[in-house]
């Protein structure tokens, strides 16, 4: 009896002597943990910095310039206003040929999806080899879309496009979407640099589901600090 709590003091001593360098460390560990866990979350959900890396929205937007995107739109799955700009996933068909078009379903394709938990959380929460578009929106659900004169129309009605540069002209390049109905739950969206934008013209409209961010402040160059119209 006296031999087992004479161990059980020995081994108590002996911890006490780990115990301050390794719940230090741990509570390091912990606080990292705690601090890369908020932090996705925060991204994902909330809000997240990024830098302009594309030409399609010139001259709205610039390569280089840093945007603050709002996720909480994508969080609480709210339809996007016209106008508004947006960031989605790239569809994973970027074109359709012509015997695939098919004005009655003008829907993008994603058909690469991960397939279990780890491979999702890399794609979706790190963003690993997961490509994203910026565009405006332009049609809502429901709205008939007619692409024709170098023009859009939106229900019948000639859609007024100040942030456009002069002389730029709306037309499809090959095959793609002219004339059409926006399906449920998806919006269609184009780039304000039309000549060098791939966009819903040629891949469809973009599901809610696949909208990340809407763009909420352009916070560098400083000298073009504010919204982004």
């Amino acid at each position: 009896m006296y031999n087992r709590k004479e161990n059980k003091r020995q081994k108590k001593r002996g911890e006490s002597k780990l115990n301050p360098k390794l719940k230090e460390a741990l509570e390091w560990i912990y606080c990292i943990i705690i601090a890369v866990v908020l932090a996705l979350l925060f991204r994902y959900y909330v809000g997240t910095p990024t830098i302009v890396q594309q030409e399609s929205m010139y001259p709205t937007l610039e390569q280089n310039q840093r945007l603050w995107l709002n996720r909480w739109t994508r969080t609480t799955k709210k339809m996007p206003e016209r106008g508004q700009i947006i960031t989605f996933e790239a569809p994973s068909k970027k074109r359709f040929s012509e015997s695939e078009i098919d004005n009655s379903n003008p829907v993008a394709k994603y058909e690469n999806e991960p397939n279990n938990i780890f491979s999702k959380f890399s794609y979706y929460v790190l963003e690993i080899g997961k490509d994203s578009y910026i565009k405006r929106t332009i049609a809502l659900p429901g709205e008939h879309v007619e692409i024709k004169d170098g023009k859009v129309y939106i229900n019948g009605e000639k859609l007024e496009e100040p942030y456009l540069q002069p002389g730029i002209v709306t037309d499809v390049a090959g095959t793609g979407f002219t004339d059409f109905v926006v399906p449920e739950n998806t919006v269609f969206a184009m780039g304000d640099n039309r000549n060098h934008s791939t966009d819903c013209r040629v891949f469809g409209c973009i599901p809610l589901e696949r909208i990340e961010s809407t763009v909420a402040i352009r916070f560098w160059p400083l000298d073009k600090w504010g919204d982004v119209d």
